[in-house]
């Protein structure tokens, strides 16, 4: 299991590699990775550790996902620059509902796997009890010296903030006791948390304990993995369609295309090796079956085949059908009225959000990148009309492959 994830990508450092590996050699063990719900919706910033926790589930090994409703109100600090916004008891629960099925499209919760709150024992934690039984095991000379703390010396480090430390040590040894689990995992920027349990549970329990990290991605180019013109890619199709999803990854750099299909599918490796063979012209096959099989975990089979469908009929020049309306391309539903007194080509891009601004939009069409129907639009006075109108849409492009449609629909 070890091997594959190293494999596959899943590896950046762990503490006692050897003692790990002999361990979860000789029997099943149980892992788990936290997620603090600071949102509703999970993002692709979270598939690593998502399709981590599955692949070991599929290893034969027990998995907690354990969600951090008690430590998401004090925050993180690992990778911030300032404190994170304190959410409600509420807000967090509701986050949380958000997210589960998400994690239930990667985890498989009727088979051994645990969905755990950390709020179970952090809310009522008896805090003098806390830091004679724990606190005292924690050097803060160490600490500081951890990169996490280092970064927020310079701009303000809260008390509070100070403590996540203890609080996500202080998880792993909850687990340790209550399901013997044995293994956390996480980013690369959780190793300083992820240290202070395995020390924690081997001073306080004398029992074995790991971690291991994965690493923290960016794109060949040195852009952050799950961001676009937009913001975050999130896994809700709420938030981020499952056509917008599919054209993140069909937009993927050739140089990361057979990374990304190690990481972010079940593809055999051997697959994945064939297709990161693939040059030129032929690369777009590999970046076709990465969006293909990434918007099937997240959002099912068939929302990726209407995906697949919209995208090849858009860059095909074909015009979008009506058995395509539920194809999730982005679309907006305007008035046709509003046609009457024509509509600025600058104000539909920006209201539909292709464009941040109608500076932005004016510097992509003199770079010639403004369509409507297919059709670059080069005079800046460009007003929508009646006759622009398709089969009571009209469709929107900005470059080679960001597209939207305005859909007519008289509103009451």
């Amino acid at each position: 299991m070890l091997k594959e994830l190293k494999e596959r990508g899943f590896y950046q450092q762990s503490t006692h590699p050897k003692e790990m590996a002999e361990r979860l050699e000789k029997a099943r063990a149980c892992c788990y990775i936290g997620f603090d719900p600071t949102a509703d919706s999970m993002h692709v910033g979270h598939l690593i550790p998502l399709m981590g926790l599955s692949h070991m589930q599929k290893g034969g090994h027990r998995i907690i996902a354990l969600m951090g409703g008690g430590t998401a109100m004090i925050g993180d600090p690992s990778g911030k620059t300032e404190i994170r916004k304190i959410l409600t008891e509420e807000q967090l629960q509701f986050n949380i509902e958000g997210m589960l099925p998400q994690l239930e499209r990667f985890l498989d919760f009727s088979e051994d796997a645990l969905l755990v709150n950390n709020a179970e024992w952090l809310r009522n934690l008896n805090y003098i009890d806390f830091l004679r039984d724990i606190g005292r095991h924690f050097s803060v000379n160490r600490m500081l010296s951890f990169e996490t703390y280092k970064v927020r010396l310079n701009s303000g480090l809260s008390f509070l903030e100070f403590n996540y430390q203890l609080l996500q040590a202080y998880d792993f040894l909850e687990l340790n006791r209550r399901y013997n689990c044995i293994l956390q995992m996480g980013g690369d920027d959780q190793w300083a948390n992820i240290i202070s349990g395995t020390d924690l549970i081997r001073r306080v329990e004398g029992d074995d304990a790991f971690g291991w990290t994965y690493p923290l991605l960016t794109t060949s180019s040195g852009k952050k993995m799950g961001k676009t013109e937009k913001g975050a890619v999130w896994l809700d199709p709420k938030r981020t369609s499952p056509y917008e999803y599919y054209q993140y990854w069909v937009n993927t750099e050739d140089n990361d295309v057979e990374r990304f299909l190690s990481l972010f599918t079940f593809m055999t490796m051997k697959e994945v090796r064939e297709l990161g063979k693939l040059r030129g012209s032929d690369i777009r096959e590999a970046k076709q079956r990465l969006a293909f099989e990434t918007t099937s975990i997240v959002h099912g089979i068939e929302n990726a085949r209407q995906a697949q469908h919209a995208a090849e009929s858009l860059f095909s020049g074909s015009k979008l059908t009506s058995d395509m309306d539920n194809s999730n391309v982005p679309s907006t539903v305007i008035d046709p009225e509003r046609f009457l007194v024509g509509l600025g080509i600058f104000d539909i891009f920006l209201e539909t959000g292709l464009c941040k601004s109608k500076g932005e939009a004016r510097r992509l069409q003199a770079q010639g990148g403004v369509y409507i129907n297919d059709q670059r639009i080069d005079d800046p006075e460009f007003c929508l009309e009646a006759s622009d109108i398709k089969n009571s849409e009209v469709l929107l492009r900005v470059g080679k492959k960001r597209y939207h449609r305005l859909i007519l629909e008289k509103k009451f």
